[in-house]
C-alpha cells in the first residue's frame, strides 16, 4: 500500500476548526500530549507500517504542514 496524499477531506477549514477547538485552554505540554494521542490513534486506524514511514517522511519535508 502507498501513501495517498490526494485531496479527501470534504471540509478541510472544518477539520482545522476541530483540532484548534481542542486545543483551546490546553497549555503547551497538553496541546503536544494531544497532539500525540491524536497521531497514535490514527496511524492505529491506518495501520500499515509502510504508509506511516511515507507518511512521516513526507511531513519532515520542509515547506510541509
Amino acid at each position: 500500500m502507498t501513501l495517498d496524499t490526494s485531496p479527501r477531506l470534504q471540509d478541510p477549514d472544518g477539520f482545522l476548526a476541530l483540532i484548534m477547538e481542542a486545543h483551546r485552554g490546553l497549555d503547551a505540554e497538553a496541546a503536544r500530549r494531544f497532539d500525540a494521542r491524536l497521531a497514535l490513534i490514527l496511524a492505529n486506524h491506518i495501520g500499515d507500517m509502510a504508509v506511516l514511514r511515507q507518511a512521516i517522511s513526507l511531513a519532515r519535508e520542509p515547506g510541509r504542514g
